[in-house]
């Protein structure tokens, strides 16, 4: 079972320190339902561990100016983006309680994140794929490939997970202008509302991506809670 919550817009901080909170009470008791926490961050920088400083190319004051902050987290992948307009998912889930163990847990677990996000941007007549040898999802574009949604996960040493997913909805995408996104110097970034060229709400994703997770990872979705999610949204 897998309680979903929409938590609107959260300081970084916050969403970290309340992933650190689920993460720490799943490894001590595993009997606990999964959580998947569904957000939305004010304009920050994250790096991962095998990320470089170079690729952050904004200076402290202009990171000042435009009002970002910076985290250094206990992820994987380079540098990413995120802000008002994009879709955050951070899964907190045991693998073990998933029949998910062994040396290939954490690439198959990418991949299912990634069979997700391609799944929910179907249900929007967008055609998504996988782009081999880089992580995350990707459209073709006039531009060539880009990507429309990054990952970068944890697991611990007892299998529970943390951190997640970014799909890009209708972010400022000038913002991906201060960074070299993941790394990668090569492929552009994009957004569902650039390439389907209509207004889109990060809200109006949701339900779609709640149905695909439950497809992809065969768990159920309590119903009450994502009842009331719906209910708060629609009347913002």
């Amino acid at each position: 079972m897998v309680e979903v919550e929409w938590a609107g817009q959260v300081a970084y901080d916050d969403a970290w320190e309340w992933q650190k909170t689920l993460v720490a009470e799943r490894s001590k008791s595993p009997e606990l339902a999964h959580k998947l926490l569904l957000l939305e961050h004010p304009h920050t920088y994250t790096i991962g561990r095998r990320g470089k400083m170079d690729n952050l190319l904004l200076n402290q004051a202009e990171l000042d100016a435009r009002g970002i902050s910076v985290h250094r987290v206990d992820r994987g992948g380079d540098i990413t983006y995120h802000g008002p307009g994009q879709l955050v998912g951070y899964p907190i889930l045991n693998m073990r309680q998933l029949g998910r163990q062994g040396l290939g847990c954490m690439r198959a677990y990418v991949e299912d994140i990634e069979e997700m996000l391609i799944q929910t941007l179907a249900a929007f007549d967008l055609a998504a794929c996988r782009y081999p040898g880089f992580t995350g999802v990707w459209v073709d574009t006039v531009q060539g490939l880009e990507k429309i949604a990054a990952i970068g996960i944890r697991i611990n040493n007892v299998g529970v997970s943390s951190h997640g997913f970014a799909l890009n909805v209708n972010p400022d995408m000038s913002y991906f202008s201060g960074i070299v996104p993941c790394g990668i110097e090569d492929h552009g970034v994009t957004s569902m509302e650039q390439v389907l060229q209509r207004p889109l709400r990060t809200i109006d994703i949701i339900p779609h991506l709640i149905d695909a997770f439950g497809r992809v990872f065969q768990v159920e979705l309590v119903e009450h809670i994502l009842g009331q999610v719906c209910k708060l949204d629609l009347q913002q």
